[in-house]
């Protein structure tokens, strides 16, 4: 594979969106990661971090056809995925797309709306395609979908359900900013928005080749066992109530594939698992009551298990 084109693509597009954030360095190669890895990202935190400017700025430096969905507790499904209208000079029901027909695609404060329209995303997520009245529509490619959710001590939420959770390749957090970043942030929006000048670096045929090269990515035996007994021992952990799937295995196996590939390697290391395990574990752990009231966390728990748990032996971990 050629990881360096991967890494220098992987440059380009987050210099060019660091135009527009300051100090996110680190949530910006997280959305990468799952561009790359082929799923998508739920970024939670406070109002008026930058979330919406994030995945525009994402969208805009990857020529992709950026759509928004503003989730609010009256939106219904056919808002997301489109409806059925009938076309009277033709006399037959045409398919009226709906908003999530972009290749990215912002679910803004997704839990601010119904269990209901929430599963609507679930098919999209998890197939690339909607089905409405009994017919199948693919989305465009590359397709991510980026939600945001307000924390759950909010009011008016309705907390996401573990299937939609699980859908998720991983979850980011923003945080606030630091008080010089703040005042770079200031310094910046002095004039007109840096997000209104900003311009494509790539495209959407560099992303999905992006794809087909992180599938290339060399990952040794050893690391995988690694991998598996991070997850295991989610499900048999005394302040856990619900651990990871096998879906969590495989997040986990395809983010660290793309984030290797990112920093132009053509195999992973137990540093790319590592790194990574918090962001794609943690948010499909459902801890238990009295846990939380020790005020366990799921990251808490993820941490405590990369420190248990050896690393294997093995140098590079690169191909024999």
């Amino acid at each position: 594979m050629n990881s360096l084109r991967v890494h220098e693509l992987a440059g380009r597009v987050l210099g060019n969106v660091e135009r527009v954030m300051v100090g996110k360095r680190a949530a910006i190669e997280a959305i990468l990661v799952a561009m790359f890895g082929g799923g998508h990202v739920l970024v939670e935190d406070v109002p008026g971090v930058g979330k919406t400017t994030l995945v525009r700025a994402m969208a805009i430096s990857v020529g992709c056809e950026f759509r928004r969905i503003q989730f609010t507790p009256d939106l219904l499904p056919s808002d997301v995925v489109g409806i059925s209208l009938f076309h009277q000079p033709s006399g037959e029901f045409r398919f009226q797309p709906g908003p999530i027909m972009g290749q990215i695609v912002l679910a803004d404060e997704i839990n601010r709306t119904s269990p209901k329209t929430q599963s609507s995303l679930l098919e999209a997520m998890e197939e690339g395609q909607v089905t409405v009245d009994g017919h199948s529509y693919p989305l465009p490619r590359p397709f991510l979908l980026l939600a945001t959710q307000n924390p759950v001590e909010y009011e008016g939420i309705f907390p996401l359900p573990e299937a939609q959770l699980d859908r998720f390749l991983l979850r980011i957090r923003l945080g606030y900013p630091r008080p010089g970043e703040e005042g770079e942030v200031l310094s910046r929006l002095e004039q007109d928005h840096p997000l209104h000048a900003l311009e494509a670096v790539a495209g959407p045929a560099d992303v999905l080749w992006a794809q087909a090269e992180v599938k290339k990515v060399f990952f040794h035996h050893d690391l995988r066992a690694y991998l598996v007994r991070i997850v295991e021992r989610t499900r048999n952990h005394a302040d856990v109530f619900l651990g990871a799937s096998p879906r969590g295995s495989i997040a986990l196996f395809r983010c660290a594939r793309a984030l290797a590939a990112i920093r132009g390697r053509h195999f992973v290391l137990p540093d790319d698992v590592k790194s990574l395990a918090g962001p794609v574990l943690a948010h499909r752990l459902l801890m238990r009551a009295e846990a939380e009231l020790r005020g366990v966390t799921a990251e808490g728990v993820v941490e405590g298990l990369l420190r248990e748990i050896p690393v294997p032996p093995g140098g590079d971990h690169g191909p024999d």
